[in-house]
């Protein structure tokens, strides 16, 4: 697969949500205390990411 979301424990214990497309990670979460929380954001991603329009701040 090209594209996965991953949740992970990072060094301090927190739970973090990173997507990757063809193995280079694209962007990464705030960590979470809880693999639930870390569930959560991939389903607000999954659901408002497609209409979210984009802000150009350059």
């Amino acid at each position: 697969m090209a594209h996965k979301f991953e949740i992970y424990k990072d060094k301090a214990g927190e739970f973090r949500v990173r997507f990757k497309y063809n193995s280079e990670t694209i962007f990464a979460t705030e960590g979470y205390s809880s693999k639930a929380s870390a569930q959560n954001a991939i389903d607000s991603i999954k659901k408002n990411g497609p209409g979210a329009p984009t802000e150009d701040n350059s």
